[in-house]
């Protein structure tokens, strides 16, 4: 958060905002589901986030009493506060150094996600506000915790794993009740909840099988693939490509935690063509081989 040696332009991730300014990168983990934690130093400036395309959450972990808003000089930070900044957002910020903080980097499709398994709801309906210099001891044990521990340690990265996607069910259950629930329920262009409910629970039925198309998930929705590739991306936030991928590692990691089925069985369960291609999803998305989850399940 510190000054620019060239102008911010939109729609840039706010990692590439601050790995551009004077803010120092201490350590950076990638999660699963596409999470992604990165820990923060820096000594001050100024810093503006215009649409930046993901979710972020901020926690302070050390100073920050004189970090505020531009347009809010009199509201400032401190350790243990929090700070939401939504992927459409935008905001100029003054920084005060030594400020060190924790990122948690999520997209769109990952929130939707968590919206759909926690609440069983359209993921338009339950949007993330922006929120600068929150109070909450859930996040603020979450963000001392995985500060805490060896993030180089494959078996703290699991633990750490576990305490942010936990973190992002508590914000996902602290936004069930959006202010935007209604308009965006009437909104059009989406999958309807019937038909969504259909899709979603065929899929997760069918994750070992061949039915599990494109073709077939529009019928199930009574649809053209056409209609239904574009009508799902509007209610999911991501495509059915990627929501697959992503629900087959959901179930390979459970798996991996709860029983002992060798490899190969459990990348038959899941959809994957072999051993190999089950170990090598794995450890692409969460830095992690399957020995090492099921060593830390342990």
């Amino acid at each position: 958060m510190a000054d620019l040696t060239a102008p911010t332009t939109a729609d840039q991730p706010v990692f590439d905002v601050l790995g551009r300014s004077n803010a120092r990168r201490e350590r950076e983990l990638a999660l699963a589901d596409g999470l992604r934690l990165v820990q923060w130093c820096n000594q001050g400036g100024r810093m503006d986030y215009q649409r930046p395309g993901h979710h972020t959450l901020s926690v302070y972990l050390q100073g920050g009493h004189d970090t505020h808003l531009i347009e809010t000089p009199r509201e400032t930070g401190h350790p243990g506060c929090h700070c939401i900044l939504p992927a459409e957002h935008e905001s100029r910020w003054n920084v005060a150094g030594p400020l060190r903080f924790v990122h948690l980097y999520l997209s769109s499709a990952a929130w939707a996600d968590r919206v759909v398994r926690l609440l069983d709801a359209e993921p338009r309906a339950v949007t993330l506000e922006q929120r600068i210099f929150g109070e909450d001891a859930t996040l603020a044990r979450w963000a001392q915790a995985v500060a805490a521990r060896a993030w180089a340690d494959p078996t703290e990265r699991l633990r750490i794993d576990s305490l942010s996607q936990a973190a992002l069910d508590h914000l996902v259950l602290q936004a069930a009740r959006p202010r935007q629930r209604e308009r965006a329920e009437r909104s059009a262009g989406g999958l309807s909840s019937a038909a969504r409910r259909r899709v979603l629970a065929f899929v997760d039925a069918h994750l070992d099988s061949a039915e599990l198309s494109l073709p077939r998930l529009a019928a199930e929705a009574a649809l053209s693939e056409f209609h239904f590739a574009r009508m799902f991306r509007v209610s999911m936030g991501c495509s059915v490509h990627d929501w697959v991928a992503a629900r087959r590692l959901d179930r390979a990691r459970a798996l991996l935690r709860t029983t002992a089925l060798p490899l190969a069985d459990i990348a038959a369960a899941c959809g994957y063509a072999h051993a190999s291609h089950l170990s090598r999803q794995v450890k692409a998305a969460t830095g992690a081989t399957p020995g090492q989850w099921r060593r830390a399940a342990c």
